[in-house]
């Protein structure tokens, strides 16, 4: 199953644990408006790839690797699951960290013959980043233009499934800094017990070249870069959700 791949790199360091040999998909339905990869949204275009050629670019470099792994990023892999099985099945031969970098926008719980390629592909997977744009649905929609119910629910499923799950959210100035829907997000995932780490990242600004390169009008004009300093506090709001969340539970 050959998978359509916008580039790869070699030396990926904030895409999972360790150094990262990282493969970018192509193709993804979210249109969020800070994506700094607009050029991963078409379905066509990129490269059709072998999976044992991608893994065979991963083997000669392998023991730079030894304490990372392989990322799968995009683009929206769970949009080529197919591709990510076999992919992964190389790897998990050979002992290798497996890891998906995902918005969740494709799972469809009702739909039981991508169910039953997912829970093969989690059997393959040990850690799955998710992104969580935004906690309020309405707010997600105006986001991203994709509802939010789905990606909620992947992270109950990913529970369910006992497959490690860090927590991304990047916090735009205006649109995702409201403390209120960060406590939301905190209490939410608070619930998981596969919840291993969050990342929360600051806005910028550095894809907007792209945008002007792809003659793409820029959602967010006039919007400044997060303050690195502010995030610190935005993060431990999350962490105050999480904290009430699980006081409940205990």
């Amino acid at each position: 199953m050959k998978g359509r791949i916008h580039s790869l790199e070699s030396f990926g360091t904030v895409d999972g644990p360790g150094t990262r040999f990282v493969v970018f998909v192509q193709g993804c339905p979210m249109r969020c408006a800070y994506c700094h990869n607009p050029d991963t949204w078409p379905m066509t275009g990129g490269t059709m790839m072998e999976p044992e050629e991608i893994y065979a670019q991963f083997k000669r470099n392998e023991d730079f690797y030894k304490n990372g792994g392989i990322t799968v990023t995009g683009g929206e892999p769970l949009m080529q699951v197919d591709f990510l099985i076999d992919l992964f099945t190389l790897a998990k031969k050979d002992h290798v960290h497996t890891c998906i970098d995902t918005s969740g926008i494709a799972f469809k719980p009702d739909n039981a013959p991508f169910i039953e390629k997912l829970d093969k592909l989690m059997e393959l997977t040990d850690l799955v980043m998710l992104d969580i744009k935004h906690i309020d649905p309405e707010k997600h929609k105006e986001l991203t233009s994709q509802p939010n119910d789905g990606i909620l629910a992947f992270a109950e499923y990913l529970d369910k499934k006992h497959i490690d799950m860090w927590i991304r959210h990047v916090v735009v100035p205006g649109i995702t800094d409201d403390d209120e829907y960060l406590f939301k997000l905190g209490y939410f995932i608070g619930q998981f017990s596969n919840l291993k780490a969050l990342d929360v990242l600051p806005y910028h600004t550095m894809g907007k070249v792209k945008y002007e390169k792809l003659g793409l009008p820029y959602k967010l004009e006039g919007v400044p870069p997060m303050d690195k300093n502010k995030v610190i506090e935005k993060k431990q709001v999350i962490l105050n959700g999480i904290r009430k969340r699980r006081e409940e539970l205990a």
